[in-house]
């Protein structure tokens, strides 16, 4: 985590230097992949606890449509913050 911190924070130096790679690019493409690791979280853990619990299945599934919704509304705001940094 810290690792990728300090990734950021360079290309943010870098692109206030006037560098080609600004920290807009990294941003919306970290918000992306965060988004997609997190969507597919829920749809493995949905599949499970659907085979575990038939019975349950529209909520577990009503659940998992929220927080998809959610999951894609943050990464939403995070590409447009990403834009608004370059």
């Amino acid at each position: 985590m810290l690792r990728i911190l300090a990734l950021l924070q360079e290309a943010g130096d870098a692109a206030a230097g006037g560098a080609a790679a600004g920290g807009g690019d990294l941003g919306a493409g970290l918000a992306v992949i965060g988004a997609g690791i997190g969507l597919g979280r829920i749809g493995g853990n949905m599949t499970e606890a659907m085979a575990r619990q038939p019975e349950a299945a529209a909520q577990i599934q009503n659940g998992a449509i929220i927080l998809a919704a959610l999951i894609e509304g943050a990464a939403l705001f995070g590409l447009v913050i990403a834009g608004f940094i370059k």
